[in-house]
Parts: structure tokens; C-alpha cells; sequence
């Protein structure tokens, strides 16, 4: 059973900057990779950032420069780093867990409850 859950999201002005966390259980952490998401209200679903099978990140175009996706092993947890936040990054943000691969794939074994990020202008 897919077990994740985030945290850190808030609501801040343009410009400034939250820290997302996505603590996932051992199991989780370690049979699958886990990807960010977002999505806002009357929108698809988006993803935002993650580590592809060879370890290297993967952005979306929107957040290239500004977001950062960092992980602890020893706390199987996945970071969302965003700075300079707009306010067309409103959104809930996900985490979830999937088979590990190169590129973006919207197929997913579980998602975390999400948590809100407001930024306000």
C-alpha cells in the first residue's frame, strides 16, 4: 500500500518561497519513484518536477529555474524546493509514486492528500 504524505504548502505572496515535503513509508520510498504534481481548479493535472530512473531531474518548462526537487534517503522523503513564486502556481500539490522511468507518465500506484499552495500577487 502506497503510503505518502505532504506537507508545507501555505499561502505567500509573489516572489516568495515555500518548501514542500513528501514523506513516503520504507516500502514506498524504496520500490517506487515518486513525482510531484499540481493541479489547479478547473485544470489538468500537471506535473512539476521529478528524479527519472537514470537520477536525473526532470522540470516542467514553468518552473525551470525556480523549483528545485531534492530527496533524503534516510528519511524516504521528496523535497520541493520553489522560490520566486507566482501566482499561476496556485495549486494543490501531490506527490505520487509510480514505476521509475525516463520522462513524464501519468500512471500512478497511489498519491499523497495534497497540499495547498496560494500566491498571491
Amino acid at each position: 500500500q502506497v503510503q505518502l504524505v505532504e506537507s508545507g504548502g501555505g499561502s505567500v505572496q509573489a516572489g516568495g518561497s515555500l518548501r514542500l515535503s513528501c514523506a513516503a513509508s520504507r516500502d514506498t520510498y524504496n520500490r517506487y519513484c515518486l513525482t510531484w504534481f499540481r493541479q489547479a481548479p478547473g485544470q489538468e493535472r500537471e506535473g512539476v518536477a521529478k528524479f527519472d530512473a537514470d537520477g536525473r531531474t526532470r522540470y516542467a518548462d514553468s518552473v525551470k529555474g525556480r523549483f528545485t526537487i531534492s530527496r533524503d534517503n534516510a528519511k524516504n522523503t521528496l523535497y520541493l524546493q520553489m522560490n520566486n513564486l507566482k501566482p499561476e502556481d496556485t495549486a494543490m500539490y501531490y506527490c505520487a509514486a509510480g514505476d521509475c522511468l525516463v520522462g513524464w507518465t501519468n500512471r500512478f500506484t497511489g498519491w499523497g492528500q495534497g497540499t495547498q499552495v496560494t500566491v498571491s500577487s
